[in-house]
């Protein structure tokens, strides 16, 4: 077995040294090869050239710089070969046989299509990809080696069960979702971004549409790719009971928070945009993803919080009906002090706040006599939550504590009785803590 093993290697490696010397050792190869090597070379200094004088026209901006190395650049080298290699093809036609310049000048134009077409893609690794994949079966195609090359890979099957594969349904089963799903996800992408022009449409609506869409194009992609394998897609009735078993044990979390997602999508409890406030947490919804909402607080930080927890505890919504909010802030004066005059200055500290609505108008009522001065509330309304609602009642506080010195409004200081106790008398004084 062994010896049958080495004489067809053999055998191979003799018949590729006399397709090398046939196709590349003859003395009309050596000279194209030579021509080939000549236009690319003449073609690259060609194009450091033509940099040059681009820089020196616009300047070395720098985008200037990443269109030259990224497009410019590959596109004129191949452009300027293409016409050495087919200006030496057109003299030499008449002398002698032009195999490899035919070649080279196909591969060029496929490789300088390829590269204008993938040119328009911003990711820089998928777009390298994407070009060497195509020019990699335009190469193969154009030197009449794809159709042998695929009847090998047809022919190499595997087993599975009662269906056979071939290595080929198998590659192309994986450039096809390859594919698909990077057509999937742009389609995505494209699709939130047309809804989010869409101010007809609530925002939790156009979240849910988003979300929906994404599982829906993602889902035929997977399908279309494993259809492209020659797998018969009703054998997945036993692979998506497993996956439902496996999801029932393990995924428990996960698929809450999807199913939690989707829930707070449809009852609109809370919407991007909203200002919210949840386990100490306050801020605004900035997006509502699969697994979590993105809450955006004041400070700028950006909380993940699952979906799970935004249905199983307390959420205050400052925006679910409507934006108007009302603040209290409590505030006590002396009993030596002016009350009526104390209530008026806390209603005009709020009015010369911006944020503070006239209508309704802020109003102060008086709650009640402590231990120590006249309780007194402020009451007044804002209809941004989303900018805060604890920095409008400082800004009023401090206007307050403005007015009150201004006008000889007294805060009172806690009042405090004492009673000493001698042999024969007893002495009551008052005190005042401060």
């Amino acid at each position: 077995m062994e010896e049958g093993i080495l004489e067809q290697a053999t055998v191979y490696l003799l018949n590729s040294w006399a397709w090398i010397q046939t196709n590349f050792l003859e003395p009309e190869r050596l000279i194209e090869l030579a021509i080939i090597g000549v236009a690319i070379l003449s073609s690259n200094f060609a194009c450091k050239w033509i940099h040059k004088g681009i820089l020196r026209a616009v300047g070395e901006h720098p985008l200037v710089q990443k269109a030259d190395r990224r497009f410019l650049h590959p596109v004129l080298t191949a452009a300027i070969s293409i016409l050495l290699i087919f200006t030496a093809r057109l003299l030499l036609e008449p002398l002698m046989a032009t195999y490899l310049l035919n070649i080279a000048v196909s591969l060029l134009t496929a490789w300088l299509v390829i590269r204008l077409a993938v040119g328009l893609l911003a990711n820089r690794e998928l777009a390298r990809l994407i070009a060497g994949g195509a020019w990699t079966l335009a190469a193969l195609n154009i030197m009449g080696l794809l159709d042998p090359i695929t009847t090998v890979l047809g022919e190499a099957q595997l087993s599975l069960g009662d269906v056979e594969i071939s290595v080929l349904d198998i590659l192309t089963g994986i450039i096809s979702f390859a594919f698909l799903m990077w057509m999937a996800f742009a389609l995505s992408s494209l699709l939130e971004k047309r809804l989010q022009n869409v101010d007809s449409v609530p925002p939790s609506i156009r979240a849910l549409m988003t979300k929906f869409g994404k599982i829906l194009l993602v889902s035929i992609a997977f399908l279309i790719s494993l259809n492209a394998t020659g797998i018969d897609l009703t054998a997945l009735a036993v692979f998506g009971g497993a996956l439902g078993v496996g999801i029932g044990f393990g995924l428990q979390k996960v698929v809450g928070n999807f199913i939690s997602g989707i829930i707070l999508l449809v009852d609109r409890s809370i919407k991007p945009g909203d200002v919210i406030e949840t386990g100490g947490t306050y801020g605004t919804i900035n997006r509502l993803a699969a697994r979590y909402t993105s809450v955006i607080t004041r400070d700028g930080t950006e909380f993940l919080i699952p979906n799970e927890d935004m249905i199983t505890q307390p959420v205050t919504n400052w925006s679910h009906t409507h934006r108007l909010v009302r603040r209290k802030i409590p505030v006590q004066v002396a009993y030596e002090s002016d009350v009526k005059k104390a209530m008026a200055l806390m209603v005009t500290a709020a009015a010369e706040q911006s944020r503070v609505l006239k209508v309704p108008e802020p109003r102060t009522l008086m709650k009640g006599f402590g231990e120590s001065g006249v309780d007194l509330e402020l009451r007044m309304w804002i209809d941004d939550p989303q900018h805060g609602v604890s920095n409008i009642a400082s800004d009023v506080m401090i206007r307050i504590w403005d007015l009150f010195h201004e006008n000889d409004i007294e805060f009172p200081y806690p009042q405090r009785v004492v009673h000493v106790k001698n042999e024969g008398h007893q002495t009551t004084k008052g005190l005042s803590e401060e």
